[in-house]
């Protein structure tokens, strides 16, 4: 499996495009024996057919697949630009990952990357960046925050009879944590929960949060607000997109009328309902048949498809059992891994679903760009 080490970062880089940064990764290529001469116009070439700009201030520039037979060796070039360098488009990157890959090596890279290219700071810490070691610390991701939920903020059966008291309490547990300080409490408090159906209500707040996490209390006795039955409050303490996997999973719960799941007798029950990955609408699996999976280019085809319709799309890779992602995201469509003759199974509900399938099938069975 092809790896970031700091030995692959250098430091100290400048640029005044993007080309001219690119140039000097093809170069710095070369000199590492990873590839031949010719390499770099590869690399200008892919770039001119679709930015490899990623997000969070990373590019990974790398060359065609007509110049992969210039590949000596798989291997990466890292360059920091502590300036950062205008990749168009209005992105600033400060971290230019120049990948030679013989074949589809370079998807593990990829998948390293998903997690940073959706946190927040991330691009603040690779512009202040002040070693090798602290560039692949934020790469491998060790500052950053993991959701938080676990038995000790779920409380099931409480004796409460208003939504204040509900909030307190599980603001309290959330406190006890070490997740969220005073601010958060005070801006929960002064702020309504929202109802969301089936006796669930929502309360959120990014004031105050030191690590993303949630809560839930489940009332013994359901009452009214507002003329709305009261059963169940889920509060989140809202830090980057952490939380965003467990809310779509709740909004199929809701879909389906099944938050019923979340009324269970025991905190377990309460977290599987909340992280257990549930389907709903249109399903079909393709098979993709590019010659070296889904790499940037034709994943980012496919990504293309999927945002021109307004249903939600999922997709899974069957043949290594990777989990659901959004469709519609191509940093976690690439992270997939996907190669050569592996099945995806792609999930689509809205008003236009089927032919948001119809349309992903049609696009893979041209290529997805590649012919």
């Amino acid at each position: 499996m092809l790896e970031l080490t700091s030995n692959d970062i250098l430091l100290g880089k400048y640029a005044t495009t993007k080309q001219e940064a690119i140039k000097g990764i093809g170069r710095d290529l070369v000199t590492k024996g990873l590839v031949a001469e010719g390499y770099e116009t590869g690399m200008l070439a892919r770039e001119a057919q679709n930015s490899t700009f990623l997000g969070n201030g990373i590019a990974i520039p790398h060359g065609t697949t007509d110049t992969r037979d210039l590949v000596n060796k798989t291997g990466v070039q890292i360059h920091h630009f502590a300036e950062g360098v205008d990749w168009e488009g209005g992105n600033t990157v400060y971290l230019a990952i120049g990948i030679a890959a013989k074949s589809d090596e370079h998807l593990d890279i990829l998948k390293q990357l998903t997690h940073v290219l959706s946190a927040d700071g991330v691009e603040h810490a690779l512009k202040n960046a002040a070693s090798a070691n602290d560039v692949l610390a934020i790469l491998n991701g060790d500052n950053q925050k993991k959701l938080f939920l676990d038995d000790s903020v779920i409380t099931i059966d409480f004796p409460a009879a208003d939504v204040i008291s509900m909030l307190a309490v599980s603001a309290g547990k959330l406190k006890n944590a070490k997740t969220i300080n005073d601010a958060f409490i005070t801006d929960l408090l002064t702020n309504s929960a929202t109802y969301l159906g089936q006796g669930l209500w929502l309360a959120s707040s990014a004031s105050g949060v030191i690590q993303p996490a949630l809560s839930f209390i489940s009332v013994e006795t359901p009452f009214e607000l507002d003329g709305k039955p009261v059963k169940g409050l889920l509060t989140v303490a809202v830090l980057g997109a952490e939380h965003v996997e467990i809310m779509n999973n709740l909004s199929v719960l809701l879909f389906n009328t099944n938050v019923a799941d979340l009324y269970a007798k025991s905190s377990s029950d309460v977290i599987k309902a909340l992280t257990e990955l549930r389907q709903v609408g249109i399903n079909k699996t393709y098979k993709i048949k590019n010659a070296h999976g889904l790499h940037a280019r034709p994943g980012a085809m496919l990504v293309s498809v999927a945002k021109k319709y307004e249903s939600q799309i999922w997709v899974s890779n069957v043949s290594t059992d990777a989990k659901q992602v959004n469709a519609k995201s191509l940093i976690k469509v690439i992270a997939l891994g996907v190669k050569h003759g592996h099945e995806l199974e792609f999930t689509a509900d809205g008003i236009d679903a089927q032919q948001a399938i119809d349309a992903i099938g049609e696009a893979i069975s041209n290529g997805l760009g590649e012919g």
